[in-house]
């Protein structure tokens, strides 16, 4: 079967990220289904039927009822440039504000649109390509971190997408983690990445891990919520060269005077934070504090890097 011309439905459907159940939805609800035949007789998605699938999954992504988007599909010429679109309509816009330098606007405006549609699958392919393509760091500082950020716009504007967001974090963990750790990995012991104490916001460590992993350094993830005293017996363990704590909320980072409390935090082991919660002016002058992913990955590299 696999060597007939043209895909069956498993194909398109993994193709595509949708149950092949709803191809047969579409297909008998709205006419949008396979055109070409193989020679024993069994229905296959030609090019053409598979571009016009891709039209109807933009349109509804984008906002369009399942009936109006196979509509326009149909209508729209085989090998017509997708028509320009904007990241959603009304209460599903996501406001994206100016994209750092290095962002690809429909790369960013894609994004928008699945996770404003709940579209796990097309959040998952979009986060994937962009990690294979140019690395965590980037496609973190210009694809991921806009899209949170605009998310968290339209939260603070309304009250609404606290399930946006989940969702989106969620897939976001689930493509980080699948970077693959490193074979040989340069540093001798794993660098310690933990929240601060009543700290819930994994995501960037989970990000930074996955950094560390593509730059051949590896890590142990401790989690959300690591009380002082657990952190402090994961060093006295582990004995690494780095560690790093993040604090998201002012709440977690307010008081930060028992970072000073680590053991071997001076000088032996790396003491960095990251994250807006830290206030800065109490941070202790052993601890370094790491304005973005990428400054991260560099300090962490020179903690077992110098001669």
């Amino acid at each position: 079967m696999d060597r007939e011309p043209g895909l069956g439905v498993g194909a398109v459907a993994r193709h595509l990220g949708v149950a092949a159940a709803t191809l047969r939805t579409w297909d008998r609800r709205y006419g949008i289904g396979p055109s070409g035949r193989s020679p024993g007789g069994h229905r296959r998605y030609t090019p053409a039927d598979l571009a016009r699938l891709e039209a109807m999954q933009r349109s509804i992504i984008a906002g369009a009822p399942p009936a109006e988007a196979a509509r326009a599909a149909l209508n729209e010429p085989h090998g017509a440039p997708p028509h320009p679109r904007g990241h959603g309509a009304g209460g599903n816009r996501v406001p994206l504000g100016d994209l750092p330098a290095g962002s690809d606007p429909a790369e960013v405006r894609g994004l928008a649109r699945a996770a404003m549609a709940l579209d796990a699958p097309a959040m998952g392919r979009a986060v994937r390509a962009a990690i294979a393509d140019r690395g965590v760091v980037e496609a973190w500082d210009c694809l991921i971190v806009p899209v949170l950020k605009g998310i968290g716009r339209k939260y603070a504007a309304s009250g609404e997408c606290v399930e946006v967001e989940h969702l989106l974090s969620t897939v976001l963990v689930g493509c980080l983690v699948e970077v693959a750790p490193p074979a040989r990995p340069s540093n001798p012991r794993p660098v310690l990445l933990a929240c601060a104490p009543e700290e819930q916001h994994t995501l960037p460590v989970h990000a930074l891990a996955a950094a560390l992993a593509q730059a051949d350094i590896s890590s142990a993830l401790l989690g959300a919520r690591v009380p002082a005293s657990a952190l402090a017996a994961a060093i006295r363990r582990a004995g690494p060269n780095a560690v790093l704590v993040w604090s998201q909320t002012a709440r977690t980072g307010d008081d930060p005077g028992w970072l000073d409390g680590l053991p071997g935090s001076r000088p032996a082991v790396r003491l960095l934070v990251g994250g807006p919660g830290w206030n800065r002016g109490r941070l202790p002058s052993s601890v370094r504090l790491v304005a973005d992913l990428s400054e991260a990955v560099t300090e962490i590299g020179s903690a077992f890097t110098r001669p």
